[in-house]
């Protein structure tokens, strides 16, 4: 068990994210970010499962079967597009299961998640490509594409394309104008 490198990794990252929120003006969210993480049912897993290299939920799923800090996590936190996936009806009225577009301003927050999350766990390695490589790979196995509204997916992608090919500023430029865009 590693509670204070648990506390100290979960902490990093919400710094992290708060300064790409505060970056690209969303203060409130920056603020309040991922403060699930410190309830007991996701900080008690997380402690038990810390690796330090990779989201300690992964190593709960693979020896449980199932990540309750995950359930937990990503049910109260709207910058998860897994927080979105409901009941949704086809073309033909159908009733399946899939994920509903995400407002705008959670949108830009999993970006600031996404980019932070990257930060921490590839640390003096990362690169600005690194967000968009773990997204298109999580896509191609399949755990992203399926669930994910497809204009959430088509935002979120355009975000991490200009970070991996034009830098962390024109990204950060890109999102504050497009968050001001009705």
């Amino acid at each position: 068990m590693h509670p204070i490198q648990h506390f100290k990794t979960i902490t990093q990252h919400r710094q992290l994210v708060r300064y790409y929120c505060f970056r690209i003006g969303l203060y409130r969210q920056g603020l309040m970010h991922d403060l699930s993480k410190y309830s007991p049912i996701e900080f008690v897993r997380g402690a038990i499962y810390y690796q330090g290299n990779r989201s300690p939920n992964n190593k709960e799923r693979e020896v449980k079967g199932v990540s309750m800090s995950w359930l937990h996590h990503k049910g109260r936190n709207k910058h998860h597009f897994e927080y979105w996936i409901d009941y949704t009806l086809d073309e033909n009225g159908k009733v399946g299961f899939g994920g509903n577009r995400m407002p705008k301003k959670y949108v830009a927050e999993m970006f600031c998640d996404r980019v932070a999350a990257s930060r921490i766990y590839r640390g003096d390695a990362y690169t600005d490509a690194d967000p968009y490589d773990y997204y298109i790979k999580g896509k191609q196995f399949g755990s992203t594409g399926r669930m994910i509204h497809p204009e959430t997916a088509a935002e979120l992608e355009e975000m991490l394309r200009i970070l991996k090919f034009e830098g962390e500023d024109a990204a950060i430029e890109y999102i504050r104008k497009w968050l001001k865009e009705k």
